[in-house]
């Protein structure tokens, strides 16, 4: 076993609240084992580190076939939700409700709370300049805690030994 600090690196290039929390709770657990943490946000994912949009993600059920009408608390077997219902006005936001409310059941905080956990344990968070461009955006827009604004070559060479995980 070396003495060198074990590195984990993620990419969030999604921005709906399901896809939120996977580098949210994988990187908190890294941080519990002495991992070092950091996290990409590009394209869509920086709504998740968008001020703007923090507090607002939601899960749409149209095209998730993994969305299972179960889980949102309807027992149909494991019938997934059907695109045609997915499209009715008010499924995005009942699916969106739906779901943070199971997270909450589990304990599990929103993810500006968990962002800021994370921060605060450490955690390295970076938005893609590249997409900030096309965006429109500046760092300003961002959650406290975002270090910087970086170019894909500069996280691969800030991330370098580091276990990469693409969400």
């Amino acid at each position: 076993m070396t003495d060198e600090t074990r590195k984990i690196a993620f990419i969030c290039s999604k921005g709906t609240l399901d896809m939120a929390y996977p580098a949210l709770v994988m990187g908190w657990a890294a941080l519990g084992n002495g991992i070092d943490v950091t996290i990409f946000f590009t394209f869509w994912g920086m709504d998740i580190i968008n001020k703007a949009r923090i507090d607002h993600l939601e899960i749409a059920p149209v095209a998730n076939t993994s969305m299972k009408m179960s889980m949102m608390g309807v027992d149909t077997g494991n019938l997934g939700i059907p695109n045609l219902v997915g499209v009715l006005p008010g499924m995005t936001a009942f699916a969106t409700s739906l779901m943070r409310k199971k997270i909450a059941e589990v304990g599990a905080p929103p993810v500006s709370e968990y962002l800021q956990m994370l921060v605060d344990g450490g955690a390295k968070l970076y938005a893609c300049k590249m997409s900030v461009d096309m965006m429109g955006l500046k760092k300003e827009d961002f959650v406290e805690g975002v270090i910087d604004i970086v170019t894909a070559s500069d996280f691969m060479d800030m991330t370098e030994g580091a276990q990469i995980i693409f969400i």
